[in-house]
Order: structure tokens, then C-alpha cells, then sequence
């Protein structure tokens, strides 16, 4: 097992020697092994186009949907095969949030937080469903803000409470995992430090994975860092540890800004 595992006491998440291919000729992740700590917020940083974006949808199955895309090696999930599981439960499990913010544009605020439910076709009593929303946007701390106007749509909303909106709706399933995929890049700077200051509280229930170009933002809110680079995971450990005292050259030349 990789020491990159190893490293991470009881892990909630371990990936090992993942890769993934999108023709024959390339692979945009290769060999990855990591463990991810309960509780903690793991950035993944590197330049465009490293595979940053490819292994967090990796861990999800987000590429089932493409029969062109191979992926090769295990995640597991609090000890269990993720490949054992139905897409359906494992989304559920892992929750995913996107780059820009995407309510439903049809759906009601409310509805757009219990929309997992009802994709999955999953019946719920009115006062679940009403238990379930404001739990869920009480947690992104958006209740206050919204709870007198449930019945408008998602895109009522400015951009930083949309994002909100879309992690609440993340929540909804009550997930061990939360996916973030650039979540706060299309976002003002207010709008952001409310997103930051939200994944700080949702960590102490959650495991937040993340990806970011912002090194900034890496060394205010994550717990641990990993830097990709042409697909392969080159370091791996405490941001702390990383941004003061990198242990490859490739890393400090990113952080330093000296990466050519």
C-alpha cells in the first residue's frame, strides 16, 4: 500500500493506484494512491490541466458516463469497493458540487434541495422533505436569507447564494464525502469568503475534497494539500508542511510562482 496511505490513520476515503485514460495514447491520471482524513478539508492543486479535475470525478464515477473514458485501480469508501456499489448509492455517499453554480433553473429553492430525492425516485412525507430543506440550508447557513421566498426559483439567487444552494442540495443526502470542483472561481470576493468561512463549519460533519487554482485559498482552509502535475500526484501531506517546507523541487517552483 502506498505510504501515501499510510500516512492518513483510518482513512474515510483511499484511492489506490488510480488512472485514468481518455484515449489509448494518454493517460490524464496516472498511478494515483492517497488517503483522505475524516473531517478535514483536502485541497488538490496544479496547474491546468494536470488532472486535478479528472481524479475528483474519478472518485465519484463521474466517468461512467462516457464509454471512452477508462479508469483503472480502487477507491474505497470507509472500507467499502465503490466499484461494488450502484452509481445511484454512491452519489448519495459522495456528494458533488461544480465549478458554477447550477440550481435547476425550473425548480422552486425548495424543491432544488430535495431534487436528489426525487431523481432517485425516492418518496418522502411533506414534513420530511420540509426537515430536510431547512437542515440542509441551515447548514450552508442560507435559511435566514431564504426562508420567506422557498417558492421562487434557484436562480433568483445571487451567484454566492446559488453556490450555497448547490452545496445544501450536496447536503441533502447527508453524505460522508463532499466533492468540490473549483467551487468559489466564478464567484465575487464576498461571495467567496462566505463559501470559505461555510466549508470551515461544514467540515466538523463532513469530509470536504477540493479542488483549486487558488493557492491562497489552499493555505486558508485546507487541512491537506496534494500537487498534481501532468497527472501524477507529486506530493502529498499537511499544508502546513507543504507551503512552508515542500519536499519536491516541482512543488516549491508552484507555490513560489516560478513554474514554467
Amino acid at each position: 500500500m502506498s505510504e501515501l496511505i499510510k500516512q492518513i490513520s483510518d482513512p474515510v476515503l483511499e484511492i489506490r493506484d488510480l488512472s485514468v485514460s481518455y484515449n489509448k495514447d494518454k493517460s490524464a491520471v496516472t498511478a494515483v494512491s492517497a488517503g483522505i482524513k475524516k473531517n478535514r478539508v483536502t485541497a488538490i492543486m496544479g496547474p491546468s490541466g494536470c488532472g486535478k479535475s479528472t481524479l475528483l470525478r474519478a472518485i465519484n464515477r463521474m466517468h461512467d458516463l462516457y464509454p471512452n473514458v477508462e479508469t483503472v485501480g480502487d477507491i474505497f469508501l470507509n472500507g467499502e469497493d465503490t466499484a461494488d456499489m450502484s452509481t445511484m448509492m454512491l452519489r448519495r455517499k459522495i456528494g458533488m458540487v461544480f465549478q458554477r453554480p447550477n440550481p435547476f433553473p425550473t425548480m422552486s429553492i425548495h424543491d432544488n434541495v430535495i431534487a436528489g430525492y426525487k431523481l432517485n425516485g425516492i418518496r418522502l412525507q411533506k414534513s420530511d422533505k420540509n426537515d430536510i430543506v431547512e437542515k440542509s440550508l441551515r447548514d450552508v447557513a442560507l435559511w435566514d436569507e431564504v426562508k420567506d421566498s422557498l417558492i421562487k426559483k434557484g436562480t433568483f439567487l445571487s451567484g454566492g447564494q446559488q453556490q450555497r444552494l448547490c452545496i445544501a442540495r450536496a447536503l441533502a443526502f447527508k453524505p460522508d464525502v463532499i466533492l468540490l470542483d473549483e467551487p468559489t472561481s466564478a464567484l465575487d470576493p464576498v461571495a467567496t469568503k462566505k463559501v470559505e468561512e461555510l466549508l470551515m463549519q461544514l467540515k466538523k460533519d463532513y469530509t470536504i475534497v477540493m479542488v483549486t487554482h487558488n493557492m491562497a485559498q489552499a493555505a486558508r482552509i485546507s487541512d491537506f494539500s496534494m500537487f498534481m502535475y501532468l497527472g501524477e500526484l507529486i506530493e502529498y501531506g499537511k499544508t502546513k508542511d507543504m507551503f512552508i517546507k515542500p519536499i519536491d523541487t516541482r512543488t516549491e517552483e508552484y507555490l513560489t510562482g516560478k513554474f514554467s
